[in-house]
């Protein structure tokens, strides 16, 4: 290990509209999943803490929740730990999905919300007076020209010290990104030990698992705000014992979960115990259960235990 006094370390904030993407982004400068990724918009909730290795170099990404126009509770908590993961940050990185902007323009839909959303964090960046690191997302699936004309219209914003071209899913340009916040970290010493990949526990790790998988299989029927909880976890000869809760918000999700003859909870539960096998690499017992809990995403003391500050 490296003398203190050779070590540098960078905190660097990745923020963003939801769907940008920002936990693919995050997962692949670490070099394996710390935060999960579905088609759902919103589906990081709190800060999650990726921690990369290169050389005397430590990078501890913050993987942030995306920042919207909040409505409930659980909205505002969202967007306060997104705010609040530029706190203390060496650098920011704002991603911004590149082809969903440009049609934003004409559009509505999803696409006029992702271009409203980001020109919110530009606009509230601007009043802060920070600059921040541009990376331009989904490059491939652009036009170039179209693509040059979009990073000199956000330059003229007046936030961005560098810009990037990435795609943080096929790995475009981030080899790029990646020595260039190498290059800026400071010198100071490690945060995390050197073989430490994430700050989050292994219980809310395998409800993350969990939760990724349901919104997978059923991200067209269930809404984002369905949530997994680990009631239990209990290490054996035989392996590792962890009771799950999936919270839906009203009743009648609670069949679209469960399926057909359990199948569907039967899937999902294969697949998540499949992945934390993996994970952990010893033999995973998991055991699903559902439940109603109408108003959850409203409840406080559920979204601390989520790892949220809670916004009044």
């Amino acid at each position: 290990m490296l003398e203190t006094s050779e070590q540098r370390c960078a905190v660097i904030a990745v923020i963003g509209a939801p769907n940008a993407g920002k936990s693919t982004l995050v997962n692949a400068l670490v070099g394996t999943k710390v935060s999960i990724v579905t088609q759902k918009v919103q589906t990081t909730r709190a800060r999650v803490r990726g921690i990369a290795m290169e050389g005397d170099a430590q990078l501890v990404f913050i993987d942030t929740p995306g920042i919207f126009a909040p409505r409930r509770r659980l909205d505002r908590a969202m967007v306060a730990a997104a705010w609040g993961g530029l706190e203390g940050s060496d650098i920011t990185v704002l991603m911004i999905d590149a082809p969903s902007y440009v049609a934003g323009e004409t559009e509505k839909g999803a696409a006029g919300k992702a271009r409203a959303d980001a020109d919110r964090i530009i606009e509230g960046l601007n009043k802060a007076g920070v600059k921040v690191v541009l990376a331009l997302n989904k490059i491939d699936e652009i036009a170039r020209p179209k693509l040059l004309a979009l990073a000199q219209e956000l330059n003229e914003a007046g936030v961005f010290s560098d810009v990037y071209m990435i795609s943080a899913k096929n790995g475009d340009g981030m080899k790029d990104l990646k020595a260039f916040l190498v290059e800026k970290a400071p010198s100071g010493p490690w945060l995390y030990p050197e073989d430490q990949l994430s700050d989050i526990s292994d219980r809310l790790m395998a409800a993350e698992v969990t939760r990724e998988k349901l919104f997978l299989r059923l991200h067209q029927e269930l809404p984002y705000d369905s949530t997994v909880e680990t009631d239990d976890w209990k290490e054996t000869k035989k392996g590792i014992r962890i009771e799950q809760t999936i919270y839906v918000a009203r009743e009648g999700q609670k069949g679209i979960v469960v399926g057909k003859g359990g199948e569907t909870l039967k899937i999902i539960g294969k697949a998540a115990r499949e992945e934390l096998i993996e994970i952990l690499g010893q033999p995973v017992h998991l055991f699903l259960h559902v439940k109603t809990r109408e108003g959850w995403a409203n409840e406080a003391a559920r979204l601390r235990n989520m790892g949220l500050d809670v916004v009044e």
